[in-house]
């Protein structure tokens, strides 16, 4: 363009180009700097809003990072949430199992309180009905595996060999049966036991049916004196539980005697209910 100038310059002054249409280029040429200047500066706006937009479309891509990282962060807060709320609620279901449980085992354990307190009480209505008998060394009651006895010698009831009770032991008998008939809702089993004397007579060919024929005489009296016979029954345990041992005579003598055991009642135990269940399912 400026050489297009200097020559137009060279033409007018050479004579070739008139003064009007030297005016008239020129006039143009400014036209046309006046529209490249203008377009010079369209295009240095145009690139600042280029740059302008790209600095909000960085900013917007910074945010939407930000963005991201916030909606990151909630996410594996809420996750953690969820995961402190399953925990939660399994800690619940396991602290109400517990507490099912401990009730449970506390009911259980009442039961058992109850049931102890309430053979403790029988246990000492028992001696209280046989005191008499205790003081004058006729008999005792005692416990054994849990369950109450009420001893009786077989010296003082029977003679050596023997299983028919002397006079005396038939009063003891029957003050001892008529004492028992009186304790409601309650089963005994009368039980021989001897020495480890050997036996071998035609009647009794051992020890076994010595304490057996025993047991049966002692049930026999009992009904006689007012128990009923369907809360009697007799077993025979020779010379298989001793209380003492066998080398004295005072072991012998101890090991020697009729023990008439309170059956214990079941009813009462926890867990009764399952057990009948149980057992009347295997019938």
């Amino acid at each position: 363009m400026r050489a297009l100038v200097v020559l137009l310059v060279v033409l007018v002054a050479s004579g070739c180009v008139s003064q009007k249409k030297y005016l008239a280029l020129e006039n143009d040429y400014q036209g046309v700097e006046r529209s490249l200047a203008e377009k010079e500066k369209a295009i240095v706006e145009r690139d600042q809003e280029i740059a302008n937009f790209e600095a909000r479309v960085q900013a917007l891509d910074a945010r939407v990072a930000e963005l991201d990282a916030a909606v990151a962060r909630r996410q594996a807060e809420l996750d953690d949430l969820h995961g402190r709320q399953a925990s939660l609620l399994i800690d619940k279901g396991r602290l109400k199992a517990d507490v099912e449980s401990m009730r449970k085992a506390l009911a259980d354990l009442q039961a058992r309180r109850d049931a102890a307190e309430a053979q403790l009480a029988a246990y000492r209505d028992l001696l209280s009905r046989f005191q008499r008998l205790i003081d004058a060394g006729k008999l005792r009651v005692k416990i054994v595996e849990g369950r109450m006895v009420v001893e009786l010698a077989t010296d003082v009831l029977f003679s050596s060999g023997s299983a028919d009770l002397s006079t005396d032991g038939k009063a003891a008998i029957d003050e001892v049966a008529r004492v028992l008939a009186t304790i409601p809702d309650r089963h005994f089993q009368v039980e021989g036991h001897t020495d480890n004397d050997p036996l071998r007579t035609a009647q009794y060919p051992s020890t076994w049916e010595l304490a057996a024929g025993r047991a049966l005489t002692v049930v026999r009296t009992m009904i006689a004196a007012g128990m009923p016979a369907a809360r009697v029954s007799a077993a025979s345990y020779a010379e298989s539980k001793p209380v003492a041992p066998n080398e004295t005579p005072a072991g012998k003598q101890a090991n020697r005697r009729i023990e008439i055991v309170v059956v214990p009642d079941l009813s009462g135990l926890p867990g009764y209910d399952e057990l009948q269940a149980i057992g009347a399912g295997g019938r």
